[in-house]
């Protein structure tokens, strides 16, 4: 799945288009190499995200089949570390 779609998908972003904002500025990270929209996630990696303020870090436990997900199974999908 695509990292934009993925993103959105576990509801890290609320839209697609803020994922791709944040990848377009270069503050997504894949297991610590900045990526761009079409780049596709893998389960066990690590997703590294650069707000202004603070540093995420997420681990990929499994992939989405689904366009959404609801907000109480994210921790099905990533782990925040």
């Amino acid at each position: 799945m695509r990292i934009d779609k993925f993103l959105n998908s576990v509801n890290i972003t609320k839209r697609r288009s803020v994922a791709q904002d944040m990848l377009s500025n270069k503050v997504v990270e894949i297991n610590g190499i900045i990526v761009k929209p079409s780049k596709n996630v893998e389960v066990d990696d690590t997703i590294t995200i650069n707000y202004l303020n603070e540093t995420k870090t997420y681990k990929v436990l499994q992939i989405p089949t689904t366009k959404s997900t609801p907000k109480s199974l994210q921790s099905e999908y990533i782990k925040e570390i």
